[in-house]
């Protein structure tokens, strides 16, 4: 009985240490619009990886969409979004980098500042009705 209840202890502390070890490793989702191509892909995900306690970097091109996981004791959202305007691209509610946003091919650019990426459709309306 005696070891059955050391055994029982052993184990308990060893969860015990396994669960205080594991970091908080958090998702999130940062509209990212002008990363349109694969070059600005590369660059984005290049960046963001560098960063301490970034795990992976997802980057959705037709979407206009960037997925991180990171470790939040390590980063935080307000770092990584920093990161992506520190590199030339908006993120979410931080504007680009105007230095980096200069610095970026042509081809990463917007349309408006003659860069390679479509100009953004515009919304589809109803034709109008003849009058009578």
């Amino acid at each position: 009985m005696k070891q059955t209840v050391i055994v029982v202890a052993a184990l308990l502390a060893i969860n015990a240490v396994t669960f205080a070890q594991q970091k908080p490793l958090e998702t999130a989702k940062i509209k990212t619009p002008e990363v349109r191509c694969e070059i600005c892909k590369s660059k984005v995900e290049t960046y963001l990886k560098r960063i301490d306690g970034v795990r992976t970097v997802s980057i959705n091109i037709n979407k206009g969409e960037t997925t991180v996981k990171y470790l939040t004791d390590r980063t935080n959202i307000e770092e990584i979004k920093t990161a992506i305007a520190n590199n030339g691209f908006d993120a979410d509610d931080i504007p680009a980098n105007e230095d980096s946003y200069k610095r970026l091919p042509i081809t990463c650019k917007k349309f408006e500042d003659g860069g390679g990426h479509p100009k953004p459709k515009a919304p589809a309306t109803a034709p109008a009705e003849p009058q009578q």
